[in-house]
């Protein structure tokens, strides 16, 4: 597959890399897998091997989902107080849905905007 290098205008940041897109031309696909990069972007070229979201993804979910899986339980009790095998099944079927449901985007959102804002390890200056 050719490498492109003509000069791209860079899509929004936020809708392509939750959309899974390549973050140069917004067209071919970021992954691979349910979370595997692919090696490069089959459209423009893009060499997918610098971008690295490290735990980025795993703390937003985290903490997204811990917040509506608590006050969703905190709710529950005020208003019904049901047995605790309800607030189990809704609990682990919130937190493994939600979880499965949002990783994927905000991996791809995390590497869009390491993309756009043009992100790299830091380095010490000699």
């Amino acid at each position: 597959m050719p490498v492109d290098n003509r000069t791209y205008s860079p899509p929004p940041p936020i809708p392509t890399g939750l959309r899974g897109r390549c973050p140069r031309c917004g067209e071919g696909h970021l992954f691979k897998g349910f979370l595997t990069l692919r090696p490069s972007c089959e459209a423009c070229g893009l060499d997918y091997a610098h971008f690295d979201s490290a735990d980025g993804p795993a703390f937003f979910v985290m903490s997204i989902v811990g917040l509506i899986v608590v006050g969703l339980a905190l709710w529950l009790e005020i208003t019904y107080e049901p047995p605790i095998w309800v607030h189990a099944t809704v609990a682990l079927t919130l937190s493994v849905g939600l979880s499965l449901i949002l990783v994927r985007p905000l991996k791809g959102l995390l590497v869009a905007l390491q993309f756009s804002n043009r992100a790299e390890e830091g380095r010490f200056e000699p």
